[in-house]
């Protein structure tokens, strides 16, 4: 056990608690029912039976603790574990596979592989906006990884692996999307909704950006290809060095950690790393900041293994 999980929001589930309440609600608590915030009118529950941070709302005369709402709602895991699970997994570029988290928390390999996912989708960016814009660039470019469902055993060729498309800010962030087949019209339609119009777009030679680099303030490309002279810069200072970097990190993470994952959860592996870049430490944020930033995202996401209904988000 390391020295950072001395801290008492490792150890103690009230110190816990208050900080996750302080993440949550930095300016004081709000109603998850009715978002009612004013503070007259939410009231802690203090008597002998009342659950620890139990409050109540004088609005909808509801009752409510930190965790409603939230992808911890339900959860029998104690806060405190929460909290160790989340900084092991954004402590380290490469994130942390479900059987460390099972052996250091002390918890079942299953509620680590649960664990993980519900951390996952709090690290999802429910309302992205626009990369790029005026005077700046964005990379573009595509990776092939594992294999397709729809190939019954491992075989060769793009065709048979699960495609990858990512954009990436140089200084800044990076977006991610698991598309079934990476298509000069699937990269057009994730540009076009993704990037001001005004931002110069910096690609590799590939055709796919071809005609959709005809919308964008300028089209710069790098010549990767093997018959050439491999260029990795070009004439005009372009590179795609960001977006490669990027998934040299994802595959060494996939491939040295995670070791094996289904094609249907690839969007969540996918999100873990772009919500471990587009907060790392060359942006001045410390791993402690970037923990507290996975936390917050808890609000207003639910993750079940299989919704009652058949709506939301499953891992079934």
């Amino acid at each position: 056990m390391t020295a950072v999980f001395q801290d008492p929001i490792f150890q103690d589930e009230t110190a816990a608690r208050e900080a996750l309440e302080a993440v949550r609600w930095p300016e004081g608590p709000i109603c998850p029912h009715c978002g009612n915030s004013h503070p007259d009118r939410i009231a802690k529950i203090t008597t002998k039976s009342a659950r620890p941070g139990l409050y109540y709302c004088n609005e909808c005369k509801g009752q409510f603790t930190v965790t409603v709402g939230t992808v911890f709602e339900r959860s029998k895991i104690p806060l405190t574990k929460w909290w160790m699970a989340a900084h092991m997994m954004n402590s380290g570029k490469n994130g942390v596979s479900a059987h460390e988290i099972h052996r250091n928390l002390g918890v079942t390999y299953k509620t680590a592989w649960f664990m993980m996912h519900r951390l996952r989708e709090a690290m999802k960016d429910l309302a992205p906006t626009p990369m790029g814009g005026e005077g700046q660039n964005i990379q573009a470019d595509e990776t092939y990884y594992g294999n397709s469902k729809r190939a019954k055993s491992y075989r060769k060729g793009h065709r048979h692996k699960r495609s990858v498309v990512a954009l990436v800010e140089p200084k800044g962030r990076v977006r991610t999307f698991h598309v079934k087949s990476a298509t000069a019209e699937t990269v057009r339609e994730i540009l076009v909704t993704n990037v001001h119009r005004s931002t110069e777009l910096h690609t590799d030679e590939s055709r796919l950006y071809t005609e959709v680099g005809k919308e964008f303030s300028a089209h710069k490309t790098v010549n990767h290809g093997w018959n050439q002279r491999g260029e990795y810069v070009g004439k005009d200072g372009q590179t795609t060095n960001a977006v490669e970097n990027f998934f040299g990190t994802f595959k060494r993470g996939m491939k040295g950690t995670y070791r094996f994952c289904n094609e249907k959860h690839l969007h969540r592996y996918l999100t873990e790393f772009e919500f471990r870049h587009n907060n790392r430490s060359g942006l001045g944020i410390k791993d402690g900041e970037r923990t507290a930033l996975a936390m917050k995202g808890i609000e207003g996401k639910r993750l079940t293994y299989r919704p009652t209904d058949g709506s939301g988000p499953s891992l079934s």
